[in-house]
């Protein structure tokens, strides 16, 4: 086997195959009836770093900067983004109804974020050729197959590897939680739950993260000094 994640398909696949022979008498016993997985995938590696995301802006086509920003400074899915129009953007805020809670018939999620300053100076520099923000190299919204091409070749070009556009989100909740922003106030801006944002820091996307022991000895650091200055 190649890889663990191959290893746990083969195996899959006999489980099934068994199964269907003991449905039928051919065997008595399926050994492949308890197995477990050996492949446990998680998003611990998957968060694009400063270096990915200057290395994109640097080598990728300028067309795809702004789908970069807008996905870092607002956490939202590239569905959600793609659609996204003017109309949504007042020039302090961008406000949008999440179409994933609408699909699954929960209720609509609207989320109003307001809009940093590297994102607005790129939002306000952008000419305005179409009711839709994001377009290709011809002026014309994206398609979602159209946009994960796009974007895949933009990365290997600039050798960003390991990381996707929808790796971005949880790209965006790490960073906010890096500056100390509150569960509530990330959810306030990428429309997860709270939950949903525990889980992400919890199990993944801040598993370890050098930056937060480096701010907690910081903190500490500066603890120890107030208090000595209180003597």
């Amino acid at each position: 086997m190649r890889s663990q994640r191959q290893a746990d398909y083969t195996w899959t696949v006999l489980a099934l195959v068994l199964s269907w022979a003991k449905g039928r008498g051919k065997i008595t016993a399926n050994p492949c009836e308890r197995g477990g997985r050996v492949y446990h995938g998680t998003r611990v590696d998957f968060v694009w770093t400063v270096d990915d995301e200057a290395a994109f802006l640097e080598h990728a086509p300028a067309h795809l900067h702004l789908p970069l920003l807008l996905a870092l400074w607002t956490g939202q899915r590239q569905g959600d983004l793609l659609r996204l129009p003017w109309s949504a953007y007042d020039g302090t805020a961008i406000r949008l109804m999440q179409s994933k809670s609408m699909r699954r018939g929960a209720r609509p999620v609207r989320v109003v974020i307001p809009v940093g300053a590297p994102l607005k100076a790129a939002l306000d520099a952008m000419p305005k050729k179409s009711p839709i923000i994001l377009l290709n190299s011809d002026h014309r919204p994206w398609t979602p197959d159209g946009f994960r091409a796009s974007w895949g070749k933009a990365c290997a070009k600039a050798g960003v590897i390991g990381v996707t556009f929808n790796d971005l989100r949880g790209t965006a909740v790490t960073r906010l939680a890096l500056v100390d922003c509150t569960e509530a106030q990330i959810a306030s801006i990428t429309g997860h739950t709270l939950r949903d944002v525990r889980s992400i820091l919890d199990a993944h996307y801040l598993h370890r993260d050098p930056e937060l022991a480096r701010t907690a000895i910081h903190k500490l650091e500066m603890g120890y000094a107030t208090q000595g200055e209180g003597k």
